[in-house]
């Protein structure tokens, strides 16, 4: 599968508005639900009396055997169309789905937000499309799901539509290539095939909108970062950092400096599914081995880059975050753990710079004495031991975290910038 045809696919929008519903139909439509699993399911589905939902029963089996633990994980089901290859960042639990959508290698290009048509905006809604926004999502399809239960009402449409808009405004989230979709992700109108019920719509299904996606810029001219994963010894070779080039490309001979451990070395071998290659590029899973770095120099977390431009380590930074969960208020002082590409370094909320209005982006109140849930806010941040991090304006793939604490995701955020230590 080539790297120009793949598109990480974030499925937003509320808990009951349809999404694995959706997420089951593409799967199904585009044949990525093995043959076998679907007259499995069509057998149990004709022995209950309930023939011809066989794709429902492959969602329904999917959920239960997350629930009793099964590992399907649907969270990163792929599936193919004619333009992508698409791996779909799914967000059942809201709380890892955030940390994953920010983390590492399932930042997602584009999303496709779910709005029932029964049930318009909710604040998860509106959550989401904020988080999407400030986590830089490209495009935006909107499917309005359900219209199976508003008898594929024109005007039921036509007032999501506008919810949705008036939504994206406010989160200055720029709507102007937002597309809209009438669907039914449980009968299948307008996903794969244009619906017969929907004769007022005369735009894409959502197999073609998702087709016509634009394609991600590979961050090839951006200097090179490459958080650590795990660092190896690998006998014959010596100490072997494994890691995701995010940005710039690795070449054979490079001279590298690894932040924050501040070691650097000359790129000796790089290598790519067990073979030697000369160079990697972004999205690239490598190990590789430096001259003159041992393996208690590195550690996960670590940034690798040019020893010339070198990856930046805060001593504080300032970041814009949306609080999503947390049991009370945050103040001055409150110290979780940010989960930041590769690395988990506990952080002081220094100062409470201001509080900002979600639906404006405006300036609410400079200096807030706390935030809580669905408050957004600037605030500076001094990391309790070393972080490398980078402005999300300047490296978008390494400025950006989750705030976790008490085993969930609080809060999500960018960098403004970084104070280097």
């Amino acid at each position: 599968m080539s790297d120009e045809q793949h598109q990480n696919l974030a499925i937003i929008g509320h808990v009951d508005h349809g999404k694995s519903t959706l997420v089951g139909r593409l799967l199904y439509e585009t044949g990525s639900v093995p043959e076998h699993v679907i007259e499995q399911h069509k057998e149990e589905a004709e022995e209950k009396g309930k023939g011809g939902f066989e794709f429902a029963y492959v969602m329904d089996n999917l959920a239960e055997e997350r629930e009793r633990g099964v590992t399907i994980d649907i969270a990163h089901q792929e599936f193919s169309t004619d333009a992508y290859d698409f791996t779909i960042v799914d967000c059942p639990g809201h709380r890892d789905f955030v940390k994953n959508m920010i983390t590492g290698a399932s930042q997602a290009d584009n999303a496709v937000l779910v709005v029932a048509a029964d049930d318009g905006v909710q604040p998860q809604t509106q959550e989401h499309v904020f988080l999407a926004r400030t986590l830089g999502i490209g495009e935006l399809i909107v499917a309005v799901n359900k219209m199976d239960l508003v008898d594929y009402g024109e005007s039921e449409y036509k007032q999501v539509v506008e919810e949705v808009k008036d939504l994206l405004t406010q989160v200055r989230f720029d709507s102007e290539n937002a597309k809209f979709i009438p669907v039914s992700a449980f009968e299948g109108d307008n996903i794969a095939d244009e619906s017969e019920h929907t004769g007022w719509y005369d735009g894409e299904i959502l197999l073609e909108a998702l087709n016509e996606l634009p394609a991600p810029e590979p961050p090839t001219d951006a200097p090179l970062r490459l958080p650590i994963q795990d660092v190896y010894t690998i006998s014959g070779i010596g100490t072997v950092p494994v890691g995701r080039v995010e940005t710039g490309i690795l070449n054979t001979g490079d001279n590298v400096s690894f932040q924050p451990s501040d070691v650097s070395g000359e790129v000796k071998t790089v290598e790519m599914h067990h073979e030697e290659v000369p160079k990697a590029e972004p999205g690239d899973n490598v190990g590789f081995n430096v001259r003159g770095v041992g393996k208690d120099d590195i550690r996960r977390g670590d940034v690798c880059g040019p020893a010339d431009d070198p990856p930046s380590v805060a001593e504080t930074f300032q970041a814009q975050i949306v609080v999503m969960q947390h049991p009370s208020v945050i103040t001055e002082g409150y110290t979780p753990v940010f989960h930041a590409h590769t690395a988990q370094v506990a952080c002081t909320v220094e100062s409470i710079d201001k509080k900002i209005d979600p639906s404006s982006g405006e300036v609410a109140e400079e200096n807030p004495d706390f935030i809580q849930n669905g408050d957004a806010a600037v605030v500076t941040v001094r990391p309790q031991k070393p972080l490398s991090i980078e402005p999300s304006s300047e490296i978008p793939e390494l400025g950006s975290f989750a705030i976790r604490d008490m085993g969930q995701t609080i809060a999500a955020g960018k960098v403004l910038s970084v104070n280097e230590r």
